[in-house]
């Protein structure tokens, strides 16, 4: 299956293509594909607008393509728990985050847990403001180039966050690289039971 960038066009450049460079390069590497891309040298943004840039490779192919990019807010967050679903690269396949997100219920995403620690919702890492501190889970299931860009700029920490925590938290917070990092204003829902 093709592995897959999403990265955001904005005004005729895109602002933070770095990070995706280094995690297309970083999944070729552990998958032991010797192929070489150049997001750079390869991608076009439009003069104008925020578009959704939709990149496509593997071994032998490299496609993309630019979307409009309508965001998708999300207020509110339903806790569900799977202990066996794995995104470490970002694939077309989200058959099983498609099926989480069929869980929502009332809530505009769900927030998934695994051995009683939040992980991340169907489309954005999260961050929960505790005691003054913006921490972001240790062991997220994809690592965001959002999220990525935020630890190296000293704005979130790595930590263990329970799902108890999270609920108490300050704030909470989901980041993507088209959205950026927004706040949940609705918080997380209790889970259902």
């Amino acid at each position: 299956m093709p592995f897959l960038e999403t990265i955001l066009a904005e005004e005729g450049r895109f602002p933070y293509l770095e990070w995706h460079q280094q995690r297309l390069e970083r999944t070729l590497k552990r998958h032991g594909i010797f192929s070489q891309y150049d997001l750079a040298s390869r991608l076009e943004a439009p003069e104008t607008g925020r578009w959704r840039c939709r990149v496509q490779y593997d071994e032998q192919m490299f496609t993309y393509e630019l979307l409009p990019y309508p965001p998708r807010i999300i207020t509110s967050l339903q806790p569900v728990t799977d202990e066996t679903i794995t995104y470490r690269d970002k694939t077309t396949e989200r058959e099983r985050l498609n099926q989480l997100y069929d869980l929502r219920g009332e809530a505009d995403d769900v927030l998934i847990v695994q051995e009683g620690l939040i992980t991340d919702t169907t489309i954005a890492n999260v961050a929960c403001l505790i005691g003054e501190q913006w921490l972001t889970p240790k062991r997220p299931l994809l690592e965001g180039t959002a999220r990525a860009r935020l630890i190296a700029e000293g704005k979130l920490i790595c930590a263990d966050i329970t799902l108890d925590a999270a609920r108490g938290a300050e704030r909470v917070a989901v980041m993507n690289a088209l959205s950026g990092f927004v706040e949940v204003s609705g918080g997380i829902l209790p889970p259902i039971n």
